[in-house]
C-alpha cells in the first residue's frame, strides 16, 4: 500500500446511523458509548431484525478502502466494534472483534436480505489494539484485520455491486449490556488492495 495514500479522516466527517449514548473526542480519540441492546442483524437463526448499530459513515468510493483502528477492551456477551458498509437497510457489512462465549472472535457478518456470521477465535487479542480495513475492487468487499503491527490476515472477501453506493467508518454495538465504551484510535482512507493474495 502506499501510505502517501492515506488519508486520516476527522471523527467529524460521518454521520451516525444510530446516535449513540454519548460521544466523545479525548486526545485525538474517539470514545463511544453505546446504548444497551444496540445490534445488526437480519433474520437468520434468531428470526428477528436488529438495525440499532453505532455506525459512523461517509462515502467509500469503487477502487478505496477504509480502516479503523480501536482498542478490544470487552467483558460481556456480544459486545462488539469493528467497521461497517452499508448500502442500504438490507445490503451490508460488519466486520471486527466480538466478545462471543468468552472469548475475543474476529469475524464478520455479511448481510444481503438476511445475515450470515463468521467467526474465529482471537483471545490473545483482547487489551490491544486492532485495525479492520475494507477494501472495494470489482465486485468484492475485501476485509482483513491485524492486531498492532502483525501481519494482516484475510477475513472475507464478499460481493458488492461495483455500482452500489456504499458508506463504512467505525461502528460498535452493546446487545446484552449498558456501559460499553469503545475508543476509536484513527479512521482512515486509502487506496484499495492490489490483489486478493500477497
Amino acid at each position: 500500500m502506499n501510505t502517501q495514500s492515506v488519508t486520516n479522516l476527522p471523527w467529524n466527517d460521518g454521520q451516525w446511523t444510530n446516535e449513540p449514548v454519548s460521544v466523545e473526542v479525548v486526545d485525538g480519540d474517539l470514545l463511544v458509548t453505546a446504548a444497551e441492546g444496540s445490534d445488526a442483524w437480519r433474520t437468520t437463526s434468531y428470526g428477528f431484525v436488529h438495525d440499532t448499530e453505532h455506525a459512523l459513515l461517509r462515502d467509500l468510493e469503487q477502487d478505496s478502502a477504509v480502516e479503523v483502528e480501536f482498542l478490544v477492551d470487552f467483558s460481556e456477551q456480544f459486545d462488539q466494534a469493528g467497521i461497517f458498509l452499508r448500502s442500504d437497510e438490507t445490503t451490508w457489512i460488519k466486520a471486527g472483534i466480538e466478545l462471543s462465549d468468552g472469548q475475543e472472535q474476529l469475524g464478520a457478518v455479511v448481510t444481503r436480505g438476511e445475515s450470515d456470521w463468521s467467526l474465529a477465535p482471537v483471545p490473545d487479542w483482547g487489551g490491544r489494539r486492532v485495525t479492520v480495513r475494507a477494501s472495494r475492487a470489482g465486485n468484492a468487499v475485501i476485509v482483513r484485520a491485524r492486531v498492532d503491527e502483525e501481519p494482516w490476515r484475510l477475513v472475507r472477501v464478499a460481493p458488492l455491486a461495483t455500482d452500489a453506493r456504499v458508506q463504512a467508518g467505525p461502528f460498535c454495538c452493546a446487545p446484552s449490556r449498558s456501559g460499553l465504551t469503545v475508543r476509536f484510535l484513527a479512521w482512515r482512507m486509502t487506496p484499495a488492495d492490489a490483489s486478493l493474495h500477497p
